[in-house]
């Protein structure tokens, strides 16, 4: 994980989406001790202007002027002991906080900001951050709240997993929350033809070993209380169900695309847009 240090870097558009990544981010800051930086990204492309040199009066920069300034009262006013710093930068969103994410310890945004459609959970922005950047990348729906005190992570029996239980019980311990483990597996497709003989005990103990497997090593270096939820279900109904009752949920990405470019997976592509909390997707 990235170190300390590094500061929360969170997405501002001045909607009411980003304001709420925003209150999000500077608990996240004050909880872990880092500094936390406010971005605007001004898109001229967005509304057909050539790029031009920046004037005072400039309307694109005087909004993002205007989303910064409102963005750092709400961190200060929330959280006063926080570091707070903000930037204006001209290009495309997604591609400016994806590179963000070489110098931070995390990226925040909203679910959906200025341009989404009212029928679209998750906007395009922050899907593509979330299946391009490297490091955790938070995205965070209006009207969160931080209840439950306990951290939901989604594993499995694979490699790519370990990031995302890294950053579960970093954000469990800073919390003081309990961690749920959910291992969602099913059934091969020949275990349903009744002609065929298959020991359905012995695949889920099976399960249960993997998910055992998985936890142990962290069981034994950390202090975070650790509930194992091992489940024959689709991963996607599992996690969802799982985020009714959680403060964050947090997922791993094995998306690849066809020439092995790095994708959101569609596993946590649909946990972002029906999770019921704040999801982080975390890629190594």
């Amino acid at each position: 994980m990235t170190a300390m240090s590094d500061p929360i870097i969170v997405g501002v558009d001045g909607s009411a989406t980003g304001l709420a990544a925003v209150e999000w981010a500077a608990d996240d800051a004050a909880r872990r001790g880092c500094p936390l930086r406010l971005v605007c990204v001004v898109d001229r492309w967005a509304y057909g202007i050539v790029k031009f040199p920046t004037t005072a009066g400039d309307p694109l920069t005087m909004h993002a002027e205007r989303a910064l300034a409102e963005a750092e009262e709400v961190v200060r006013t929330r959280r006063p002991g926080v570091t707070v710093s903000a930037e204006i930068i001209e290009g495309l969103p997604a591609k400016i906080l994806r590179d963000k994410a070489k110098e931070a310890t995390e990226i925040v945004v909203g679910s959906r900001g200025l341009g989404g459609f009212t029928g679209i959970l998750v906007g395009s922005v922050s899907t593509h951050v979330a299946g391009q950047a490297h490091g955790p990348v938070v995205v965070v729906h209006p009207g969160w709240k931080d209840v439950h005190g306990e951290v939901v992570v989604g594993i499995d029996g694979s490699p790519e997993c370990e990031a995302a239980l890294a950053y579960a019980f970093e954000q469990a311990r800073t919390r003081g929350s309990s961690i749920r483990a959910v291992y969602a597996w099913q059934l091969p497709i020949h275990a349903l033809a009744p002609e065929i003989g298959y020991d359905l005990d012995g695949v889920r103990e099976a399960q249960q070993r993997v998910a055992d497997e998985k936890l142990d090593p962290w069981r034994r270096v950390s202090d975070v209380v650790v509930r194992e939820d091992v489940v024959c279900a689709h991963p996607v109904d599992a996690l969802v169900e799982a985020s009714g009752s959680a403060d964050l949920l947090v997922v791993g990405s094995h998306g690849r695309g066809a020439l092995g470019s790095v994708v959101l997976g569609s596993v946590s592509r649909a946990v972002l847009h029906h999770s019921r909390c704040p999801v982080a997707v975390v890629r190594p």
